[in-house]
């Protein structure tokens, strides 16, 4: 495949703005993906590649989170397994249906969270401690699950759907955020296996858009631990407004 020096050079800087956004609050992907679809790449490739981009740049983020202590690894370790199968099963499906199916649901669901999280003032400021009934632990447990399927078979408001989910059960922002992470990588790395055995994944744009993402996530990581819980809830709902204004957009100029 030909590379357009100008076209390639946007692609870095582009991936570079989406790292370090997905590095605070997730969304990456409304910046991403649209712009390795822009470069020509078809719907399927363009998905691959950006997992392989993605798992580069949110394993940088969890690094980084891990290191300032903001991964449980002792509670991450039991939901891992389950958000992997989950992405797993979802990037094999991509090859069968349309990702296109997803919108109308994702649309929604992006709805409900920021509006809960804009009303729910000081949610997310301070972490809470709560005892989950074994009901409630099944139930995020499956949620888990579905968003790391959506991720394999879509991807963009992953970060912010992990965020979301992690919110109510007690995390903080900043905890929220590192935990995401944890997730993030383990549903890219997940889609991007089942994309390798698929032969999916074009590295000739991948691997230089993962490189220079590392240096996104790691500044944006930066960042959201200096700024604290009141910048990352500002930003959070800055973004999932985006995602839903940017796909509402693309939903009805498709039909």
């Amino acid at each position: 495949m030909d590379i357009d020096f100008l076209s390639f050079t946007i692609l870095l800087v582009l991936g570079f703005i989406a790292s370090f956004l997905n590095a605070i609050v997730g969304g990456g992907g409304l910046i991403s993906l649209p712009a390795l679809m822009a470069v020509g790449l078809p719907p399927s490739t363009a998905i691959a590649t950006n997992k392989l981009a993605n798992t580069i740049s949110n394993g940088t983020s969890m690094l980084t989170f891990l290191r300032a202590g903001k991964v449980d690894v002792k509670k991450n370790r039991k939901i891992i397994p389950f958000i992997f199968i989950g992405s797993f099963i979802g990037a094999y499906t991509v090859h069968l249906v349309s990702p296109a199916i997803l919108k109308p649901l994702m649309l929604v669901m992006l709805v409900l969270v920021t509006t809960y999280t804009v009303f729910k003032k000081d949610w997310g400021q301070q972490p809470e401690e709560r005892i989950l009934s074994t009901g409630k632990k099944i139930i995020f447990v499956g949620a888990f699950a579905a968003v790391g399927f959506y991720d394999g078979f879509f991807g963009p408001g992953t970060g912010s759907f992990f965020i979301f989910i992690l919110l109510m059960m007690g995390n903080d922002f900043l905890q929220a955020a590192g935990n995401a992470k944890a997730f993030n990588f383990t549903s890219n790395l997940a889609a991007l296996a089942m994309f390798l055995l698929l032969g999916k994944v074009n590295f000739l744009y991948g691997l230089p858009m993962g490189f220079i993402m590392i240096f996104g996530a790691i500044l944006g990581s930066k960042f959201a631990l200096k700024r604290g819980t009141k910048m990352m809830r500002f930003i959070f709902i800055i973004m999932t407004c985006i995602l839903i204004v940017k796909n509402t957009w693309d939903y009805f100029s498709s039909h």
